[in-house]
Formats: C-alpha cells, structure tokens, sequence
C-alpha cells in the first residue's frame, strides 16, 4: 500500500497529510510529560505512549475505571482548566496536533487549547509551569469523545515544550505532534553529526511503501528494540523494489554509512543502494548495490564525493524492513 508523502516546496513541507510526519512528542524520540496540574484517575505520562490506546471493560482499580491516557478528576469547585506540559523528545517545527480521546465517552474535554514555549537550558517543571509566556497555537477548539480529533498549526518557528489544556476537566488517550525536527544550531559543527537524524532536522519526504510502519522510525535515535521499531514494507510481487527518501539536515559531506537491519530476520532486504542529490540537482552514488545480512548493523565507508548533498535515497532490493539508518559527515562544503 503506497501513501502520500508530505510534498515540499521552497525548503518547507507542506502539510498534505500532517500525520505522516514524525511525532515529535512521542516516548521512543524522547518525549516527556513532564507536569500536569492533576492525574487523579490516570497518569498524564500515557498522553505520548507510542501506539494506539487499550481498553478493558469492567477493569477496576481503588479509583475506578482503569483508562489508558490522563484523566482528571471532576471539577468541584476547583476553578481553571486542567493541563499537562509535554517536553518534545525532538524540539521542531509543528504541522499539526491530534488530541485522541479513544474510550473517553462520558469523561472526555468539551473542548481543548494548545500552548508552546522554546526553552533554553533545563529549568525544572515548576518553574516552566509557572510562566506566563506561553504562545497559543490552538485556541479552545471543541474536542469529540472516542475520537481522534485533528488540527493543523500554521507556525514557523521552533519549539521545545507543548501545554494541553482541557476545558475544564477530563479524560485524553493520546496527544500526537506532528511536525519537522529542528536542532539547536549553537550545537551543530560541534563534532561528527548523523545527517540522517530527526533530532538534527532530517525528514522522510517520500516513500514507496509503508504497510507496515513508517519509514520516520528509521531516522529515530538509538538502537531499534524490536521488530516494530523500524520500517518494513510488504511483499511485492513485481519487478520493482522499494525505497525512501531523505532530506539530510542541511547539505553535508557523507564520510559513514549504517544500515541497520536488527531484528529483521526472515524479512531483512537482499541488498541496498545509497544515491546522493546535491543542491544543483545532480545525483551522486553514495554506496553501489551491496548484499545485506538479516540481524545485523552493516557499517559502511562512503568515499568523498567533492560536493555536498542534500538528500539521500535509500533502495532496498527487492523490499522488506530495516531498523535505522545512519549518515554520518559533516555540514557544508
């Protein structure tokens, strides 16, 4: 099954389908609920738990219902709102916010506001709750029960930390924010930069196929941990083969190649290939067609090309799945 790839113009990536870019806020990037004004009856950390929300019927605990996701206690003459700040495990650019209320029915936010900050350094949770600069990015929009309720964010600039408020009370499965991961640029050039991750603002802005899972989770940090970590594509039953695109953090000299197929055991690629663009267009093979074993972290020497590149296509042969992929160099000339 082929899906659409956010389509770019400019430098931006315009939002054809804002939920095929990364979650920014999830845990497996990084992501932390870092506070949250009250959790009586589940804890705010479920709000950025990769994967849809579960629910078992009549499943009781000492303070009732067991939900998967924050829920707030009824307000009783508690004034406000409830809230819950989100640090982003990739701090970037956001596309769009989806504000899941799967299983809430009788419990869910009539409405729901968006906030965010870009933070310097790392204060503590009370003091970023404490401050009144918050910009909004999504003001008091009605919100559904049981549904995924989706929003798009016009906003260029960078940020670090987001704030869900629910207007007053209730219950949220999942908070999804989508968008482009931007670096801190005081620490780019500072050593050997992997030009393929999303924390240093590369992107997937095309793929061939992604039955399975999205090709975002090959730019992830760190190892894969099991086989959903990473992308895999289904069985083809033609002639062609499969393969994504990138767009580096910023146009760069490849010295190091990874390909990851971890875990990937009886459904890891036969053979990859790397083709470089540079800015002006032209097309540089990075690493020629080369066998690939299952289970296992290839490393590979790229010579230098001369001339940077800014995009990268991975071919895998015929399709399958890999965990990571690392490009490893340098920004610039």
């Amino acid at each position: 099954m082929d899906n659409q790839a956010p389509a770019r113009t400019g430098g931006v990536v315009h939002d054809v389908d804002f939920t095929l870019l990364p979650d920014l806020a999830v845990r497996p990037l990084g992501g932390s609920v870092i506070w949250a004004d009250d959790e009586f009856f589940a804890e705010k950390e479920n709000l950025i738990n990769p994967g849809p929300a579960e629910y078992r019927p009549s499943t009781f605990g000492h303070k009732g219902q067991i939900y998967d996701g924050w829920e707030t206690r009824r307000h009783r003459g508690r004034p406000g709102d409830d809230s819950a700040i989100v640090r982003l495990g990739v701090p970037g650019v956001i596309r769009g916010i989806v504000v899941d209320t799967a299983w809430f029915k009788g419990n869910y936010p009539p409405a729901v506001s968006v906030s965010a900050l870009e933070i310097e350094g790392y204060p503590n949770a009370e003091a970023i709750a404490e401050r009144d600069d918050w910009l909004t990015l999504l003001d008091r929009a009605p919100c559904a029960g049981d549904s995924r309720n989706p929003f798009s964010i016009e906003s260029e600039k960078r940020w670090t930390h987001v704030k869900l408020i629910m207007h007053p009370d209730g219950g949220v499965a999942r908070l999804r924010v989508y968008g482009e991961g931007r670096p801190d640029p005081r620490l780019l050039g500072l050593g050997p930069l992997d030009l393929a991750a999303l924390e240093n603002g590369a992107l997937v802005i095309d793929c061939s196929n992604r039955f399975y899972s999205s090709p975002n989770q090959l730019l992830y940090p760190g190892l894969a941990r099991k086989m959903g970590d990473g992308w895999e594509t289904a069985r083809r039953r033609d002639d062609r083969n499969d393969w994504v695109r990138i767009r580096l953090a910023g146009p760069g000299l490849i010295r190091l190649a990874e390909i990851d197929t971890s875990y990937f055991l009886g459904n890891s690629p036969g053979a990859a290939r790397l083709t470089g663009r540079t800015t002006d267009g032209t097309e540089l093979e990075l690493l020629p067609r080369t066998a690939l074993l299952p289970d296992t972290r290839h490393r590979f020497a790229i010579a230098p090309m001369g001339a940077p590149v800014e995009e990268v296509r991975l071919d895998i042969y015929p399709d399958g799945g890999l965990a990571r992929l690392r490009l490893y160099g340098e920004l610039g000339a």
